[in-house]
């Protein structure tokens, strides 16, 4: 397949440095003039229509905090504009936390999202880490906040959706919050020295673990009030953006990686600690590469499956392959198993041939079992944070969140 899709190849660093600087500076014009984030249209012109996502504006303020350490021209510019968005019309300055986002005439959304405010930890502490004004005080506040309204120490879970005022807590609990809360707990680690946080982390891993080997390693996504596992959740509606019915194989990628990384800084001088959770890593991994890969005669890994691995929806979304080129990479650097290179090497020959958008730039966000750009669940280009990441983490430490892991590479040049 050539050298440009081979790890660790001169080649493939070089196509990767090319994607990062294009995905940078494909995002310049998300920020509005309140600092909340644009989605972003097809060729990156803000789609102004649109609500202002808490959630993208936190992904915004990460990758272009991280674009600082990069030398990316405008980042921390960019960066700070998000921070300010945060810490301003985002903020409900009443009943605490940080709004769902904003219409387009300047409404509040409805409900306070644990999946957003863990994006809100995330975005601080990459800000934090690039000095970015305001960006402390924010993790502080995030993290009183979560911690008092999302995080059950009991179940050693999160639970998922309040109602804005904080008064009504929906009984809804959800796998994919508590994920991204995993990657923000072990950044609040990494960045602040706030090693309870990582402990925290693996109490919720052990209890994903507990669930995915109970099923053939296919996660259960969506539970009860009590983490009672629903597994014909949204059967009626298996496309949904966030809570899809079946399996979500692309979960089932990012959580190995995040598996691995906790696992790499928990057990950092103790391989056999270490041992179970990467055997578990490499489970997850394998069984929805085995699912979603090519599961249809075409390469591209499906978005859903059923409990037995039958393809639901069988749309590719951009962000289940920049998992998969991040995990992938991340389990040949540790384990050294070829399989795992080989992996890598088909899933960038199909970005650079499928999913990377050679004319307007970033990736495209959905294509059809085809392979041809559809806008059903993911229209235009919301934001780079997948992408973005999948650019530098196969070339980052694996034990370290993506922020410090570049820039104590950009340091130690």
């Amino acid at each position: 397949m050539g050298r440009k899709y081979q790890i660790d190849t001169e080649e493939n660093r070089q196509f990767l440095k090319e994607q990062t600087e294009g995905l940078l500076s494909f995002g310049h014009q998300f920020p509005s003039p309140g600092g909340s984030s644009y989605y972003l249209g097809d060729d990156g012109t803000p789609w102004k229509e649109r609500s202002r996502e808490a959630w993208i504006t936190c992904r915004m303020a990460h990758v272009y905090s991280i674009g600082t350490f990069l030398g990316h021209e405008g980042s921390r510019e960019l960066a700070a504009s998000a921070i300010k968005g945060l810490r301003g019309e985002l903020h409900d300055d009443k009943n605490g936390g940080w709004y769902a986002g904003l219409t387009a005439e300047g409404q509040v959304l409805p409900n306070k999202q644990c999946y957003a405010h863990a994006f809100v930890i995330l975005a601080a502490t990459s800000g934090l880490l690039a000095d970015i004004p305001g960006a402390g005080e924010l993790l502080s506040d995030a993290l009183e906040l979560y911690d008092l309204r999302f995080w059950d120490e009991r179940e050693g879970l999160s639970c998922d959706t309040w109602n804005t005022e904080f008064t009504v807590l929906d009984d809804y609990r959800g796998l994919n919050a508590n994920m991204h809360s995993v990657e923000a707990f072990l950044a609040v680690a990494d960045v602040a020295g706030k090693e309870e946080y990582r402990v925290r982390a693996g109490r919720i891993i052990d209890r994903v673990i507990g669930w995915a080997s109970g099923n053939n390693w296919r996660i259960p996504e969506h539970f009860t009030k009590d983490w009672v596992a629903d597994l014909e959740c949204n059967r009626e509606k298996p496309d949904d953006q966030f809570k899809p019915y079946g399996a979500t194989p692309g979960h089932g990628i990012e959580w190995s990686r995040l598996i691995t990384q906790w696992a790499l800084s928990t057990y950092k001088e103790d391989p056999q600690g270490r041992a179970k959770y990467l055997e578990a890593a490499e489970n997850l991994y394998n069984r929805a590469v085995a699912d979603a890969w090519n599961a249809d005669g075409a390469p591209g890994i499906v978005y859903t499956t059923d409990w037995e691995g039958k393809p639901v929806v069988h749309d590719r979304m951009h962000w289940t392959l920049a998992e998969a080129i991040n995990t992938s990479s991340v389990l040949y650097h540790v384990t050294g198993k070829k399989k795992y290179a080989d992996d890598y090497e088909r899933f960038m020959k199909y970005l650079d041939e499928k999913v990377a958008d050679h004319k307007n730039g970033s990736w495209f966000h959905q294509l059809d079992e085809n392979n041809c750009v559809i806008g059903t669940v993911w229209p235009g280009k919301s934001d780079i944070y997948h992408a973005l990441q999948a650019t530098l983490i196969p070339c980052s430490a694996p034990d370290v969140s993506i922020a410090l892991a570049v820039k104590q590479s950009k340091n130690s040049r």
